[in-house]
């Protein structure tokens, strides 16, 4: 059984922020950051930690809101899109540096995120950040900027054919960035799924979600 519990952490920007830390009982020799979707720190991201140290990965969860909302609750009465809309690049990777220097004395460690987060977390890992790994579902692009230089640490996209937030063009647009920096980059897109299908309609697409976690494990096998 993982240990886990919510924690505290303090970016270098002096902000302090919600995470949640799982721990395995059996660990694999490597982290994983997970970067929510636009909910932040939803009792959802706290559960998919300790499913990730169960799978042997000394897992933390972050929230983004620390800045505009402090440290409270994000259950699902969160006005979570008030303070969304104040996020900025600078800041997430602020708060996920600050995961990862707190996992890195223990093995290579991988960022994993969904929607905005899962832009983010190809950025953070295309622009380095100490990271081996970045992986993302369905990632919403208009989060991030395409990278301007490379190759930072390989990416893994799972995408959803049905995605309405981030179209194929920008998809396409954006793999050819990554090709001009270097970036070393794998994507997978699950025809038919929509938009969080991982996060939010597991129960319809339980062997797209299983394939993922498949890809999951492998690429940071590969990668560590």
């Amino acid at each position: 059984m993982a240990l886990h519990e919510q924690i505290e952490l303090t970016a270098a920007d002096g902000n302090r922020l919600l995470a949640y830390r799982a721990e395995p009982a059996e660990p694999n020799g490597r982290g994983m950051v997970i970067l929510p979707d636009v909910r932040g720190l939803h009792p959802y991201y706290r559960d998919l930690a300790v499913r990730f140290a169960e799978a042997g990965f000394r897992t933390i969860a972050i929230d983004y809101f620390g800045r505009t909302a402090g440290l409270g609750d994000r259950g699902d009465d969160f006005d979570f899109m008030t303070h969304v809309k104040q996020v900025t690049a600078d800041g997430v990777r602020a708060d996920a540096r600050a995961a990862t220097d707190e996992l890195a004395a223990h093995g290579p460690v991988f960022t994993v995120g969904f929607c905005m987060g899962g832009a983010h977390s190809w950025r953070q890992a295309a622009e380095g950040n100490g990271l081996a790994g970045g992986i993302g579902f369905y990632g919403a692009l208009r989060a991030i900027e395409e990278p301007a230089t490379g190759p930072g640490a390989p990416l893994l996209l799972l995408r959803a054919g049905a995605d309405e937030v981030s179209t194929p063009e920008q998809f396409a647009a954006y793999e050819a960035a990554l090709d001009r920096v270097g970036t070393e980059h794998e994507s997978h897109v699950y025809e038919g799924a929509p938009h969080s299908f991982f996060d939010r309609s597991y129960a319809e697409w339980a062997d797209a979600c299983q394939d993922a976690w498949r890809r999951i494990l492998s690429f940071t096998e590969r990668h560590a």
